[in-house]
């Protein structure tokens, strides 16, 4: 199965966490406090799905939906 294809973009932080980026996170948590009660998952897969700011909201264009129903026509549901 292997990673989301999220994981593999290169602007992608992996790898141990450094002192800064802790710093930030208890600084939020300071401020904020820890009171979601939501888990890891929850939080990754909102911030994915629906907070991103690269993420597209608009409908859409009537290009875009007729390239959709065109392939759609030529290839099916997958």
């Amino acid at each position: 199965m292997g990673r989301p294809p999220c994981c593999d973009k290169s602007n992608v932080k992996r790898g141990l966490w450094t002192s800064d980026e802790d710093e930030k996170i208890l600084v939020h948590v300071s401020i904020h406090g820890p009171g979601l009660k939501r888990c890891g998952k929850s939080c990754r897969l909102r911030w994915t799905n629906y907070l991103r700011p690269d993420l597209n909201h608009n409908n859409f264009t009537p290009q875009e939906e007729e390239l959709i129903v065109r392939l759609h026509k030529a290839i099916g549901s997958r």
